[in-house]
This record gives C-alpha cells, structure tokens and sequence, in this order.
C-alpha cells in the first residue's frame, strides 16, 4: 500500500503539479499584465501602512505575518540545501523563476479568499479555497474534500513533522529529552491556540519579523565579509541553470534537468504558491485600502519574501561555506548548519539550531489555524473544534518524542491533491479576479485610493455572502461612472 501511495505521489508531483503550477504562473502573468512587476514597491507601501486596524480587526500586515509562519520554516533552512546538493547550484535560479511566477498565482488565490470570506461577526474573518468553491461555484463537496485533505496535511501531519523537528535540534545537545520538549511545546501551543485567531496573529506578528530579520543580517553580514566571492557565486548559479558549465564535459541534458526539478520542486514546497494554504491566512485581514485586489497584492510580498529572500540568504551561506567540495555527504539541515559554523564559528551552528525551534514552533501555531478555518468549513461545531485542539496539542507532543518517516508520503499526496484541486479552481475563477484587479488599477491610475463597490460585480455581488464587502458611502463629489474617493480627502492615502 505504501508503494502505491509513493508512487502516486511521485506521478502527481513531478508530472503535474510542476507543469500545471508553472503553467499557471504564465497564465496569471500574462493576464493581470506582469502584477508582481508593476505593483511590486507599492505592494510593500500598502502592507506597511495597513499594520493599524480598529482594535477586533486583523490586519494585512498580521495575516501575512501568519502566511509566513507557516510557510518559512525548516524547508528555507534545509530544502534549499538539499536543492544545491541533489541539483547543483543552478537549482538557485529555478527557485528564483517559480517565486516570480508564483506572486501572480498568489496574487489570483488571495484575492478570491477575500471575495469570498465568511464574517465571524467579532470583527474577524475567514476563508480560503474550501469557501470560494462552495460559494463561487456551488460545489460544496469539492470544498469539503478540499478542507479534508487540508486538514490531514497541515491541520495534523505538518504539525507533528514541525514538532520533530524542533525536538530533533533541542535535544542533539543532550541537555534536553525529547519527552520534555514535546511537553513544553504541547503546553505553549495549547496556550496560544485556545485564545483564537487575534493571539494567533499577533503572535506571528511579533516573532515572524524578528527571526526573519535576525538570520537575514547574519547572511547580509556574511555575504558582506565575503563581497568579493560573490560575482563567482553568482556566475556559478547562471551557468549551471542553463547547463554552459556542463557543456565543457558533457552531460548537459541530464544536469539542467535535475537543476530545474530541484529548483521548481523546493521554491514550490517553500513558498506554497498556488496550492491554496495561503489564502486561509489571507481570509482572516481587514485590508486597506477597502479593496479585495489590495490584501492579493499584498500577499505577493510573501512569495518574494520566503523565496528570493530567505531561500537566497541560505543558497548564500551554504555555497560561500566551502562545504560543496567533492566527497562531502553532509545534506539538508546538517549542510546549512555545517556552513554557517565554517563562516563564522561554532555559535552558527547554535544559531541555525533555534532558528529551526523558531521556524518550526510559528509553523506549527499557522498551521493549527489553517486546519481551524477548514473545520469550521466543514462543520462550525464548538465540541469539534475543542476535540481538534485537543488532537492538534497530542499530536505536537507526540510528534516531538516519535519518528515520522512514514507520514510524510501521506502528507505529500494530500497536499498534492489539494492543490491540484486549487489550480484548477483559481484558473476557473480568474476573471473576477482579474476585474477586480482591473478596477484598482482604474482608481489607482486617477490617484484615488482604491474602494471596492461591490453592486458593481453583478456575479460577485450574487455570490458573495451579504455582510462582507458591505458597500461604504459614496462622497458626495463621486458619480455613478466614476470609483474610490479622491486621494486628498484622504490623508492614508499619502504614499500610495
């Protein structure tokens, strides 16, 4: 049974998901007209002004925080590793290709969360891909299979795999027993879970920024130290993505092949764009500017973020280290551990060790609430939530003292699945998307901040539930053919 299981996971991973998220990609591109390029510097403007909310309201900034708690963990630390190892250094350049391709895939998927969240009626939201099937299209089962496979992967598996992993690095010191690191961390997950989604954003909001910020000086510092390294560094990248250094010796097909594999495969998994995980973080904000298209914009920071960011800093550190020479077996996080401690001493190893307990503890915490939202889908029961909080702090401890090996196959075909489902339903959707992405664009170019009316949608205003987007009051100095409210009148809208 478990070879079938790896078997279809194999076929359903490396000869479909890879073409049809990377097909996506173009398409979303070609359509929004190149989104990540021309609302790049702006996206990031938006998302540091939309940090202040009323005070039950979540953030943009606090929902992307939550994407990145769960997405950035051990997969930027030792995925990258084990691209470089297995696809050489050009696998580098594929992961930079799938990021900028997978901003406007994120960009379509957020943007439909918004549309189509459901109000929790305290001021909070949520959503994701189970919410616009069922409502956009009518197919409520697709959206509960959707929810369960969801549910299986980052609602239970993930989170024990995380658990392990911080237990793995605790206790490689032998200070530590893995039965009181699970314990430990069974205990703070429980106490963060049970206050709901508002401590689980700020949550994120805290600690999310600080370790991003602290391992990405640290790779500044190191690539500063070791400027003039660099140009050969990055020549190593661009010949080995396009097979000119092979070519001397032979042997080309075979390495640009495992090169771009390795590259889509790791920038896929890290920064999960397209796969439908992120819009359930998405769901939950109270974007500014009053705009469905704005929280999808900003949402293309965390794609940039976690890949061209985080992932280069770490192909960084390893290939400066040295530890790619011939004969060496170091793999994964031991390689990325290993060269930081050749860069700059033994206490890099020490640091790699808590940034994997902080990557793997706020993934945990984002992941518990992606698996609450589809629940709630499924079934908006106050005695299954409490039974899921329950199994969530089991799983956590257990995952922490046991060996997971065998769940990772299931894991990967049930996110697999999932976003196969995801892609298939975001390109459906895609227009409404992209009208609403045209309609900010209109109110952007005529310098007004972007509001969304949404009688102006028939299809969307048909579709979505009546107490989201509810319409806000037109200025007196706005007609009927005209959008948004003139940026003078309204002072956040400075720096737009």
């Amino acid at each position: 049974m478990s070879s079938l299981i790896d078997l279809a996971t194999r076929l359903l991973w490396e000869y479909i998901l890879i073409y049809l998220l990377l097909g996506a990609g173009v398409y979303f591109t070609l359509r929004s007209r190149f989104v990540q390029v021309r609302y790049f510097f702006h996206a990031w403007k938006i998302m540091f002004s939309s940090r202040q909310t009323d005070k039950n309201e979540i953030s943009s900034f606090q929902a992307l925080c939550t994407s990145l708690a769960a997405h950035v963990g051990t997969g930027n630390l030792a995925g990258v590793a084990i691209a470089i190892y297995i696809g050489g250094p050009g696998a580098i350049f594929w992961m930079w290709v799938v990021a900028v391709l997978g901003m406007s895939s994120s960009y379509i998927e957020n943007t439909l969360a918004q549309l189509y969240k459901t109000n929790n009626n305290d001021g909070t939201f949520r959503g994701g891909p189970a919410y616009y099937i069922e409502k956009a299209l009518g197919l409520r089962w697709l959206g509960v299979i959707f929810s369960s496979l969801l549910l299986i992967a980052f609602g239970f598996v993930f989170n024990a795999v995380h658990a392990n992993s911080v237990s793995a690095s605790l206790t490689a010191t032998n200070y530590l027993s893995p039965e009181q690191v699970g314990l430990a961390m069974a205990v703070i997950t429980g106490l963060i879970i049970f206050r709901g989604i508002k401590t689980i954003t700020r949550f994120a909001e805290m600690v999310v920024p600080l370790m991003a910020l602290t391992y990405l000086f640290i790779a500044l510092y190191i690539v500063v130290s070791r400027i003039d390294e660099m140009p050969a560094v990055l020549a190593l990248i661009f010949n080995h993505a396009f097979g000119l250094e092979q070519a001397v010796g032979g042997g080309i097909g075979f390495s640009v092949a495992q090169a771009i594999m390795q590259g889509v495969k790791r920038g896929l998994f890290s920064n999960e764009a397209g796969m439908g995980s992120g819009p359930n973080a998405a769901a939950t904000a109270t974007p500014w500017p009053h705009h469905p298209a704005a929280q999808g914009i900003i949402s293309m920071t965390s794609v940039f973020i976690d890949t061209i960011v985080i992932c280069t800093a770490t192909a960084a550190i390893v290939m400066l280290s040295g530890q790619l020479e011939n004969g060496n077996t170091l793999n994964g996080i031991q390689l990325t551990q290993a060269a930081m401690g050749d860069l700059v001493g033994t206490w890099g190893e020490w640091f790699i060790m808590g940034a994997v307990l902080f990557f793997g503890f706020t993934s945990v915490v984002a992941n518990y609430y992606y698996g609450e939202s589809n629940l709630l889908f499924m079934k908006n029961s106050p005695q299954w939530l409490l039974a899921y909080r329950c199994v969530v702090i089991l799983l956590v401890y257990l995952g922490a003292v046991s060996s997971l090996e065998a769940v990772w196959i299931i894991a990967d075909l049930a996110m697999g699945l999932m976003a196969l489902i995801n892609l298939i339903v975001i390109v459906l959707l895609s227009g409404p998307a992209l009208q609403v992405l045209k309609d900010y664009d209109q109110q952007f170019k005529k310098g007004r901040t972007p509001v969304f009316y949404r009688e102006r949608f028939p299809f969307l205003n048909q579709t979505m539930d009546a107490n989201v987007w509810i319409q806000p009051d037109k200025p007196d100095n706005i007609d009927d053919d005209d959008n948004g409210a003139p940026a003078p009148d309204l002072p956040e809208a400075e720096g737009l």
